[in-house]
């Protein structure tokens, strides 16, 4: 349905020169698996039609360096690139890390910008200026992006990272701002269920990055409940006196902003007796706080001036500490299999081996134990996608729905991945054939098609 839809894009035919000079300054080699990911984006590239692929790695796999590959495409013939980040925290990590990577001939070749809420009004509006003429060819930021006054010269890429935290509505504003069909590239170290039954359907190219660079371990994941609680606080003693870091976090209710920041300061609190001043400094972050609180209370942790960091979800996406070696994550059984994993992800960046504890209440329910469970046996982000899809259902696939079951009458998604991945290729090989649905054969397929498009937006082209 989108070869028929959409036929027109920003062309970015070949190798990139930028790119190739990228290759030659990292310090690294590319592992296969993002040597294959390169090489199924260029073909995307020059395909002549808009790119829609979801690029899976777990985090530490090198998803970025790739999305900086392919904004040098995009570079090399005057596109302008947007890379889309759900917290400022998160952007502001991209950005520094952009620069660092490109080194300062590419990052001055690209004019890079940073876009966020705290901006100054002369920052802003010189940002928004260079966003505009186009001499700004990488512009990095969060939802400030999708903000009406903020108009692109020619946006032919779109990089949305960790997009279980956007909404459908909100990713399409940011493709909605190109002239015409940007390419788009979405990275998660977990795919929300509504994408992995898209990918089943056709609508999204998935690549998967499956392999850690050397030297990585797999982080132990292991449940306990609050009888063991004495016992953990001594491990994460053990921890800190190797001189490593610790993350404890709350979980959000979203109906109640005063219970979540009671949770937290309760447990500070008794955080602060079992790990006293001065042996001990603690970080803490919660929402209510404001930005630049949270940046002094993030960079004493990142600058190990604390040894433990006490905080809701908010650090879920976007905290880059190697030297942080355990994620204890309060109330477990309060988390989807999502943020779970997410959390997990903030420790195991670093050589030494890492550690997540999960404590939960005695009382689970099945689908609960089912979830802290799947954490506890696996590290691979698929398969969490996987218990996800069975648990929740994949949302609507035509619709803004982002989890729930889907009433198919034939097929359900978590069990017949077989026959619809069958149906998936038949599909790939009649659009090859007849794009437009124009032969007398196909015609009540056009028909059907066409009534679903006048009755429904057709949210399911946007990852």
């Amino acid at each position: 349905s989108r070869a028929a839809k959409e036929t027109d894009s920003a062309l970015i035919l070949g190798e990139s020169q930028l790119a190739l000079q990228f290759d030659k300054q990292l310090d690294f080699d590319y592992t296969k698996g993002q040597q294959e990911v390169i090489s199924e984006i260029a073909g995307d590239l020059s395909s002549g039609h808009p790119m829609h692929r979801l690029l899976q790695g777990e985090v530490g796999s090198g998803k970025t360096v790739i999305a900086l590959r392919t904004v040098l495409h995009a570079a090399s013939e005057g596109h302008q690139s947007a890379l889309l980040a759900p917290t400022e925290v998160l952007a502001e990590q991209h950005f520094n890390s952009t620069i660092k990577t490109l080194g300062p001939d590419l990052t001055r070749q690209l004019g890079v910008k940073l876009l966020k809420g705290s901006l100054s009004a002369p920052e802003r509006k010189r940002a928004l200026l260079d966003i505009a003429s186009g001499k700004c060819l990488l512009a990095i930021g969060t939802h400030a992006l999708i903000a009406e006054k903020v108009s692109f010269a020619d946006l032919g890429l779109v990089i949305i990272d960790e997009q279980h935290r956007f909404g459908v509505g909100q990713r399409e504003l940011l493709r909605s701002k190109a002239k015409q069909p940007p390419h788009v590239l979405t990275m998660t170290a977990t795919p929300i269920p509504r994408t992995l039954a898209m990918t089943l359907y056709g609508d999204i190219d998935v690549s998967v990055i499956d392999e850690l660079p050397p030297g990585r371990k797999d982080v132990k994941t292991v449940l306990r409940t609050d009888k063991n609680r004495l016992g953990v606080y001594q491990f994460l003693r053990e921890e800190i006196a190797k001189e490593r870091q610790v993350y404890i976090v709350y979980p959000l209710i979203e109906e109640s902003e005063t219970l979540d920041y009671k949770d937290l300061m309760d447990g500070y609190d008794s955080i602060l007796r079992e790990f006293p001043r001065p042996k001990y400094q603690v970080s803490v972050i919660h929402g209510k706080m404001k930005p630049e609180d949270k940046d002094f209370e993030m960079q004493r942790f990142i600058k190990k001036q604390t040894q433990i960091m006490v905080a809701t979800t908010v650090i879920e996406v976007g905290v880059n500490v190697p030297n942080a070696s355990v994620m204890v994550i309060e109330s477990a059984q309060r988390f989807g299999l999502s943020q779970l994993h997410q959390l997990r992800g903030r420790v195991g960046r670093g050589a030494s081996q890492s550690y997540c504890i999960l404590l939960a209440d005695h009382k689970v329910s099945a689908e609960g134990k089912e979830r802290l469970q799947t954490m506890v046996s696996t590290n691979d982000g698929f398969k969490i996608a996987e218990v996800d899809l069975k648990l929740r259902g994949p949302g609507n696939i035509m619709g803004t729905q982002q989890s729930g079951m889907l009433n198919f009458k034939i097929a359900n998604l978590s069990t017949d991945n077989a026959i619809l991945s069958r149906a998936r290729n038949s599909v790939i090989k009649l659009l090859k054939i007849d794009p437009n649905l124009t032969s007398v054969e196909n015609e009540s397929i056009r028909i059907t098609y066409d009534k679903l498009s006048r009755e429904s937006k057709i949210w399911s082209n946007i990852s």
